[in-house]
């Protein structure tokens, strides 16, 4: 398939007089969180919640900061998540893709709105009658 990478504005919704920055991410449908490289984190003035263990793709476990709330935008979309401190680059999990309703279009290798709802957000939420 190849990587597919999309930018995305990223801000501090705890301090909004801090810039957003506009990053390229890495899109990830087979990750589960926002990752975040340490510098993101220090120039969004993102704040240490505690910590967490990760299993990475070579299976090996670390122990690393979580931190937010984050408000991620890609095009008319936006959520809000807590993120990983890890790597050196933006990753953009399967948790922040879902809540935005985005796909990645393999063949083009890009990610997009979902051409089903591309308005507003879908979702499915099940509750108890």
């Amino acid at each position: 398939m190849g990587l597919v990478r999309s930018t995305l504005t990223l801000s501090n919704p705890v301090d909004p007089a801090r810039a957003p920055l506009v990053v390229q991410a890495l899109a990830d449908t087979g990750a589960v969180h926002l990752c975040l490289p340490p510098h993101v984190v220090l120039q969004l003035g993102l704040v240490e919640h505690e910590k967490r263990e990760v299993t990475l793709a070579d299976g090996s476990r670390q122990l690393v900061s979580y931190v937010g709330p984050v408000q991620v935008q890609f095009g008319n979309r936006r959520c809000f998540v807590g993120a990983m401190v890890l790597g050196d680059e933006v990753l953009l999990g399967a948790i922040p893709m879902e809540d935005m309703d985005l796909i990645v279009r393999p063949l083009s290798r890009e990610v997009l709105v979902n051409p089903e709802s591309p308005n507003i957000p879908m979702s499915t939420a099940k509750g108890a009658r």
